[in-house]
């Protein structure tokens, strides 16, 4: 009988109580709580942050059954008598409400007011939020004698669901939170234990400045596994579903684990720390015992497409690798025209790289999953197409290359091209705008063969291998085919493929920027 995985779970009570699977994230809870008492935890969306801070909240409550068996259980005995605590909790879940609404955020930080007030039989004082807040926190330490917890779960929700559509409403927002949770500042005596999650770190957000004392742990080697699964996880706790999915794959134990590991590892969140897989997309791929891209069914987020396409960056940046200080991934500033910080937080960049003289990282796109499912949402602003048409146009450049038909492949191309639409101000009149494009299609290509683009000097500019053909491009601008053809030759990029048994092409294409397409292109079967 197969085991029940918390697919999309986020309450630590149903997942102990209702007999799903857990991986036990609780010695991060003990390390927290002996370490300091205010915490923010930026990480992606769906990485486990509500479950983290659903177990907080049974923690805090003392609920010692729900732990049995896990890492906390034993540390928590033996504190003798002051084991397994019960604290006054106020838990603000924002990941639900209507925030573009002037009573929108102010309604939802009321409601969670309600639920205290109605608990510890409080009396509602006629007060602004801020004030309510703060005599609630102050009643709840007279009549408990137990200092208060606060756990504030997608605080930047809020600010991210109005940045792009109602910016005078997110800006509203800002002021609500800075009266509010600034109200947290001078009450370190009546608190316990605080800790915010988010996607971001606005830096501008009062949170952050009025509350100096609130630990960003995000980018803590210590802290990397806190969300996410870990290899060590993934191997000790599910065993029975990799063979499972191994088995309706038909791949062998190991395989299957390398294409979990290319779909949806890669996620680094520190210099040094653990890497992690993507809880959701983990969990998903186990229970329907497929490699689907589950994280990108909730689509791409608006704002991340407008940063990409007016920053202009190119896309190979994003697969090859982007340079950021770890002051611009921990603050972001809606005003940055810079896409990384946010690409990073996001989760569709992921740290592969430090550079501890220069306190520099490199990031880039963690997995297959994020690679091709961000890309497939880049085709409507970068191609001018619909998604219906996109996977169709794809499948018969594709077919052209396994049946040997290069000359084919780049008629389609030259259609393709001729068929985007380029509204004023956008055509693209430089280099950079025709590599997005041709990168765009060459990388989606990638889902279904082995194609590796580079767009940069020293590489072949893309390598498509199919089951009897290996085609070498380069590509040019404005610039005769024939110093294509001689740049594969002099660069020798056909060598580490002249051993192999199957067909080789040199391809060169030439772009013109007059006639916005393939102009000229050149064939020729290499027999080196």
């Amino acid at each position: 009988m197969a085991r029940r995985l918390p697919v999309g779970i986020q309450s630590f009570k149903d997942i102990r109580t209702k007999n799903f699977l857990y991986v036990d994230k609780t010695m991060y809870i003990w390390k927290l709580i002996n370490s300091s008492k205010s915490y923010f935890l930026s990480r992606p969306r769906r990485f486990g942050k509500s479950l983290f801070i659903s177990t907080l909240e049974s923690y805090f409550s003392g609920e010692r059954e729900l732990f049995t068996g896990l890492y906390i259980e034993e540390k928590e005995n033996e504190k003798g008598e002051d084991a397994w605590a019960k604290y006054p909790i106020i838990s603000f879940y924002l990941s639900g409400g209507q925030y573009n609404t002037p009573e929108g955020l102010g309604i939802k930080l009321s409601q969670a007011l309600d639920v205290v007030e109605e608990k510890y039989g409080l009396k509602y004082y006629d007060s602004d939020l801020s004030g309510r807040f703060e005599n609630i926190i102050r009643k709840l330490y007279e009549k408990t004698g137990r200092q208060v917890v606060v756990l504030v779960d997608e605080y930047d929700k809020p600010l991210l669901s109005t940045m792009i559509s109602n910016t005078k409403q997110e800006e509203e927002n800002r002021q609500l939170y800075k009266g509010f949770f600034s109200v947290l500042k001078d009450m370190d005596g009546y608190l316990k234990f605080v800790f915010f999650t988010g996607v971001t770190k606005f830096s501008k957000v009062s949170i952050f400045s009025d509350l100096n004392q609130l630990s960003d742990i995000s980018m803590d080697d210590e802290y990397s596994g806190i969300c996410g699964i870990t290899e060590d996880e993934l191997e000790d706790n599910f065993g029975p579903e990799i063979e499972e999915l191994a088995h309706k794959q038909k791949l062998p134990h190991e395989e299957c684990l390398s294409e979990l590991a290319k779909m949806y590892d890669g996620y680094h969140f520190s210099a040094d720390g653990t890497g992690v897989y993507n809880p959701f997309s983990l969990l998903s791929a186990f229970h329907r015992r497929d490699f689907g891209s589950y994280w990108f069914e909730t689509g791409t987020p608006d704002i991340l497409i407008k940063k990409l396409e007016t920053s202009r960056m190119p896309l190979y940046k994003l697969s090859e690798g982007v340079v950021a200080t770890e002051s611009a991934l921990m603050n972001y500033r809606v005003d940055d025209p810079d896409p990384i910080p946010l690409f990073y937080q996001s989760g569709y960049l992921t740290i592969c790289d430090y550079d501890r003289e220069f306190r520099l990282y490199t990031l880039k796109l963690p997995n297959n999953e994020v690679k091709y499912g961000f890309f497939d949402s880049l085709v409507p602003s970068v191609l001018g197409q619909s998604e219906d048409e996109n996977p169709a146009s794809l499948r018969s450049m594709l077919m052209d290359l396994r049946a040997g038909k290069p000359d084919s492949f780049v008629t389609r191309i030259r259609s393709l091209f001729a068929s985007i639409p380029y509204p004023e101000g956008k055509t693209p009149v430089y280099e950079g705008e025709w590599s997005r494009q041709l990168y765009l299609i060459l990388s989606l290509m990638g889902a279904y063969t082995q194609c590796e683009v580079h767009m940069a000097t020293g590489r072949a500019d893309c390598v498509v291998k199919t089951s009897d053909y290996i085609y070498v491009f380069e590509f040019k601008l404005d610039a005769p085919v024939e110093e294509a053809m001689k740049q594969i030759d002099d660069k020798g990029y056909t060598i580490p493929y002249i051993a192999d048994s199957r067909k080789l092409y040199k391809v060169g294409v030439v772009f013109s920027t007059e006639k916005r397409n393939v102009v000229d292109y050149e064939v020729e079967e290499s027999r080196d």
